[in-house]
């Protein structure tokens, strides 16, 4: 059977909503476990080992699960447009949070990336040529601004946010590029045909940085280092994306984006399990806006009727 076919759009819109929110949950949850993981392995193992290894290894599985079941190539168009979403998770995101939790506690980075939802929603927005209500842009805005106030007194008071605080900024946009434009393109390639094929694009360039960082600094570590790379390679680099993907194709995608709200409660509460990072005020309070000003731009947006962009 076709990889094309993973993704039925005659689906009955009931069980198509609840399908694409399940399927979002799954690859949520298995998502909310990378900051703590990423903040064990980076311990003993260098940034850009994590961020570009894991990355390697992933494409080795996409290479071989594109080859088994004999996958048609992507269009030329389709070639540049998995390009940006390798760009934005496979490169950028990875790279970004890795150098970022090397100073930053898990606690913090999971707080200043919840504002994720919200800009996965707004990129979907301005993807897909609609103009939501101004609503939508006060609480994605107020979201944005809630996370970058929390970084900044976090590091110091207003306008002193680290540099760390600024990757994880950056890995938001980054991300949530890639969610919005391999959300819409797995309407067309499936969903893990998706990421897979975006693993193997950027697999040259991540083959190289890998064997850059081995010979600048060889990655060392124990168990508990080697077993969270391995996480952060099979399942947030790869079979995350399967069910994230899925369910952002499945949609709407911006009602599905919802559910990744709960990412950065889940993250903090892995972060206290794992780490045992202590759960301070500010932390709960930091999350608790960005997460409530994301849930209502996200809400906003999912209640309202698309209105596209008339034809130039």
């Amino acid at each position: 059977m076709s990889g094309h076919s993973s993704v039925t759009p005659y689906m009955p819109r009931v069980f198509s909503s609840r399908s694409g929110l399940l399927w979002g949950l799954a690859g949520v949850t298995a998502f909310s476990f990378t900051v703590p993981f990423t903040r064990v392995a980076v311990e003993t193992m260098s940034p850009l080992f994590i961020g570009s290894g894991r990355a390697v290894i992933a494409a080795v599985l996409a290479a071989a699960a594109l080859a088994l079941t004999r996958q048609s190539r992507p269009s030329p168009r389709q070639w540049v447009r998995l390009a940006i979403v390798a760009s934005g998770v496979v490169v950028g995101f990875p790279l970004l949070t890795s150098f970022a939790l090397v100073s930053s506690s898990a606690n913090h980075g999971a707080v200043v990336i919840g504002v994720l939802p919200a800009a996965t929603a707004a990129l979907a927005v301005l993807r897909g040529g609609e103009h939501p209500s101004r609503s939508f842009w006060v609480f994605a805005a107020l979201g944005a601004v809630a996370a970058i106030t929390f970084a900044s007194m976090q590091g110091g008071g207003l306008g002193h946010a680290s540099w760390s605080d600024l990757a994880l900024v950056a890995a938001v946009l980054a991300a949530a590029i890639g969610y919005a434009e391999g959300g819409l393109l797995a309407r067309e390639l499936g969903a893990w045909q998706t990421v897979s094929w975006a693993l193997v694009l950027a697999a040259p360039l991540t083959t190289a940085l890998t064997a850059v960082s081995i010979v600048v600094e060889p990655p060392t570590g124990g168990a508990a280092e080697w077993l969270s790379f391995g996480y952060l390679a099979v399942v947030s680099m790869f079979l995350g994306f399967f069910a994230w993907y899925r369910g952002l194709a499945i949609g709407p995608m911006a009602h599905v984006s919802q559910v990744q709200l709960a990412q950065p409660v889940l993250s903090i509460v892995w972060a206290a399990a794992i780490l045992r990072e202590h759960i301070t005020v500010p932390t709960l309070l930091g999350g608790a806006a960005v997460i409530l000003f994301a849930g209502l731009a996200v809400r906003v947006r999912a209640g309202s009727p698309a209105r596209p962009r008339a034809a130039a």
